[in-house]
């Protein structure tokens, strides 16, 4: 997919909850295994919950010379700069029992798959903080003045496909095509009118990634006041194909629809890496569309970033307080392995943790913390990793590709399309209950082939990796589906997964032998109206003190490319309050960061 599901990057607190393998029993007496993955979500409800009551006297009390709560990308990142600086006593602290955040991987059957986000765009020439991380990698070098990416690691194609009208259709994008004839002309001038919108507005570079080396004006104020909906809206684009597009793109990217994210962020999507091509254009660049992936996604990234620190990665580490005093940053974390408190001190600290549990941490939270802390909404996810013993049979029309998207049946494939307005939206958002059934389609973002980047020759078992983004229209649906998230059992999520995709293959529930499930409560930051313009954001990339943020959260979406500057950008701070000079290049900023709202 062009641009997709790479936003799952950030640690979420109330994220997964183990249980052990339960089974379930299908019609035709058959039956699946699987249950929930990852840590209980009480643990990390003791970040919640700390402040409520007295604390006993930690167990031991250990010096470090620099202390990193998180080990997300934006931790891992951070640690690997300061490590390479010269600072050999870095310490990171991680909930989680595997270090990665949102880009952890799962192993099933023998085969690897993604437990979060799952693929890495190209980045844009100007990131040099990423592209010198993926040439330490082997992923990138430069011949003749060029860049050169190891095709091995680049996504095989067909890359992606839509389910629509009862076949698959390569892209997607809905083809005109299939769409009822009423709607085809419309539609199609929608497309280029769109197209067009994205190419105005993406102009002298304002919608740069890492964002915050991208410029601001009134223009992009007036988009960042206005959810993505009303805007489109506004320009008369109503086309139910290209609305459903629209939206998708949003649920897929941000975790919520178009009616909550802002208009900034929703051309965003686009301007910022690869554009909006409408049917027939065909002035695409050739490197259009690739990605960097593998079997396990970008947990293929987050190992090697966690693998140089050894012991000095604290997994399964819940830290529930951060103290900043006059010489020194005091954090205490509870050791579930070893069911003990633990007091650390360090000269300077990173919190690379979704800045509303920053806010908790502090002893103190700088109130632009607690001021952005209060704009956010963070939006809940489920990843469903399905163990096949067979491949499936298919439905005819493109081939099976890597990336596979079911046409949301509510829009009425065969001619019943109506577009999502916020009217609409704001209807559905009093529906909540109706719209919050595990089994809606309208969370559904369609499934990986965990294998499609093997080469083995003939087809096989594999694993499905299906990705359902529970944000919703509002904020009413997305707390809901949380409560549901936390609340409902592993057999209900996992019904509900496969049922979705039984229109477009009805074999599957035979095929399925295990049915993973992994939760996050707090996936991602959903860029609302008037956040990316935040003057707090914006404050908490200053360096202040002895504590410094690293999320990205900071940039008000969360993708891998801001968490990796985030990171970074964290490093340069402690560098410059230990007055060391970055060795690295990596590590100087090339570009100033441009005045931001």
């Amino acid at each position: 997919m062009n641009v997709t599901r790479r936003a799952m990057l950030a640690a979420a607190v109330s994220a997964a909850a183990s249980a052990p393998w339960v089974a379930c029993s299908r019609r035709d007496g058959s039956r699946y295994r699987g249950g929930w993955v990852g840590a209980d979500h009480e643990r990390g409800h003791r970040v919640r919950d700390a402040k409520s009551g007295q604390p006993p006297e930690p167990a031991v009390q250990r010096r470090a010379g620099v202390l990193i709560v998180g080990a997300g990308i934006a931790g891992l990142t951070a640690a690997r700069a300061l490590t390479q600086a010269g600072i050999d006593d870095v310490q990171v602290f991680e909930l989680e029992d595997a270090a990665g955040g949102n880009s952890r991987g799962h192993t099933m059957g023998g085969m690897a798959c993604p437990l979060g986000a799952h693929y890495l765009p190209l980045p844009a020439e100007h990131d040099d903080d990423l592209i010198g991380l993926l040439e330490a990698f082997g992923l990138r070098s430069t011949q003749g003045g060029r860049p050169v990416y190891d095709e091995r690691h680049l996504c095989h194609s067909p890359q992606e496909r839509l389910f629509i009208g009862g076949q698959w259709h390569e892209g997607l994008l809905p083809p005109v095509e299939v769409l009822p004839a009423a709607q085809r002309a419309t539609t199609l001038a929608q497309y280029r009118q769109f197209s067009a919108a994205v190419v105005q507005a993406g102009r002298g570079g304002a919608f740069s990634m890492p964002t915050a080396r991208a410029g601001w004006s009134d223009a992009l104020a007036q988009l960042d006041a206005q959810t993505f909906s009303q805007w489109l809206d506004r320009q008369g684009l109503n086309a139910p194909a290209l609305r459903w597009y629209l939206d998708y793109c949003c649920r897929d990217d941000y975790g919520a629809g178009s009616a909550q994210v802002s208009a900034w962020a929703g051309l965003h999507y686009f301007a910022s890496r690869h554009g909006f091509q409408a049917p027939g254009d065909g002035d695409a660049p050739s490197d259009d569309g690739d990605v960097l992936t593998w079997p396990e996604g970008n947990a293929w990234l987050s190992r090697r970033l966690a693998e140089p620190l050894q012991q000095r990665l604290h997994t399964g580490s819940v830290v529930l307080g951060v103290d900043e005093r006059r010489h020194e940053v005091r954090i205490d974390v509870w050791n579930a392995a070893l069911q003990r408190l633990e007091r650390w001190s360090a000269p300077q600290a990173v919190l690379a943790v979704p800045l509303f549990v920053a806010a908790r941490l502090l002893a103190e939270p700088p109130p632009a913390l607690v001021q952005a802390a209060g704009l956010m909404r963070h939006a809940p996810w489920l990843v469903a990793n399905l163990l096949l013993n067979q491949p499936l049979a298919d439905a005819g029309g493109a081939a099976p590709a890597w990336d596979n998207v079911v046409f949301d049946p509510a829009f009425g494939a065969k001619g019943d399309m109506s577009a999502p307005s916020s009217a609409s939206a704001s209807a559905a958002g009093a529906a909540g209950q109706r719209l919050a059934a595990p089994g809606q389609s309208r969370y559904a973002l369609g499934y990986v082939d965990a294998m499609h980047q093997s080469t083995r020759p003939h087809p096989g078992p594999t694993v499905l990796s299906v990705y359902w983004a529970l944000g919703g229209d509002s904020a009413e649906q997305l707390r809901a589906q949380r409560a549901r998230l936390l609340n409902e059992p592993w057999s209900a999520w996992a019904h509900a997964v496969l049922q979705d995709l039984a229109g477009a293959h009805p074999d599957l529930a035979g095929k399925v032998t295990q049915v993973d499930l992994m939760r996050y409560g707090h996936a991602m930051s959903v860029p609302l109206p008037g956040l990316r313009g935040s003057a707090a954001l914006s404050a908490l990339a200053q360096p202040t003190g002895r504590v410094h943020f690293a999320h990205a959260d900071l940039s008000g979406y969360s993708v891998f490319e801001e968490a990796c500057y985030h990171g970074h950008a964290a490093a340069r701070r402690v560098l410059r309050g230990n007055r060391i000079t970055p060795a690295s290049s990596a590590l100087s900023p090339a570009h100033p960061p441009a005045r931001r709202g």
